[in-house]
């Protein structure tokens, strides 16, 4: 009987083995579950609507001030006018605060690695700090005109 449990034992302690941390395909998971309605397959964006990610936010979390910007958006949202790849934007993103740490930084992970090659990975702990400081939409919209003064947003 123990025999044959053990093929299973072994799978439920992977995540164990692992240290929890979650893979690419995970962050695809995520990302095509809750942000490819409005950024589209691949992190494309829809012209005049959602900015494109692909190739972009790979740029932004380079800095670790860009990181936190990224993470930032994803836990509170973002609402107003911004520039983005040269074109303006309108719009609305909502709160994703409702996932966990985990599911952030994989997703802001695997969002990063779009179109960037030696893109930054996301930790737990970096959403987890960034989930302690809570910002509403004006800052939000300050940090990035900050984090373009400093480093222009691609």
């Amino acid at each position: 009987m123990i025999r044959r449990l053990l093929p299973f034992a072994s799978l439920l302690a992977l995540p164990l083995l692992t240290g929890g941390l979650a893979h690419a395909e995970d962050g695809a998971a995520i990302y095509n579950a809750n942000c490819s309605v409005c950024h589209q397959a691949g992190g494309a964006g829809s012209p005049g609507q959602f900015p494109p990610l692909a190739g972009r936010i790979g740029k932004i979390a380079a800095t670790p001030e860009g990181k936190t910007y990224v993470a930032d958006v994803l836990l509170n949202g973002v609402h107003g006018t911004i520039e983005a790849g040269g074109a303006s934007y309108m719009g609305f993103m909502p709160s994703f605060k409702a996932l966990t740490d985990d599911q952030l930084a994989t997703v802001l992970t695997y969002i990063s690695s779009l179109n960037s090659p030696g893109a930054p990975a996301f930790t737990a702990d970096e959403v987890k700090a960034a989930r302690a400081a809570p910002k509403k939409a004006k800052e939000i919209l300050a940090e990035r005109k900050a984090l373009n003064d400093a480093h222009p947003l691609p």
